[in-house]
């Protein structure tokens, strides 16, 4: 386990993640699988306009909640 905090996913970015992007691939994933992209207050648009536009983003839920998962059901 890291003690480092998890980082945007943004190019270049550094800044501390405080968002989860959950996408899939329908072409290459099943409907139920989720891979991840983690992003700052400032890259959650741009990031969630570049999976949206491809169909790909399926939520967006705050990294606290995704990890207590209280994202689920």
């Amino acid at each position: 386990m890291s003690d480092e905090n998890p980082i945007c996913s943004a190019k270049g970015c550094r800044v501390d993640a405080v968002w989860v992007l959950a996408w899939n691939n329908p072409k290459l994933h099943t409907p139920e699988r989720r891979k991840t992209w983690l992003a700052c207050d400032e890259h959650r648009e741009h990031l969630s306009q570049f999976l949206g536009v491809r169909g790909f983003l399926k939520d967006v839920v705050a990294l606290k909640d995704w990890e207590s998962g209280d994202h689920e059901g």
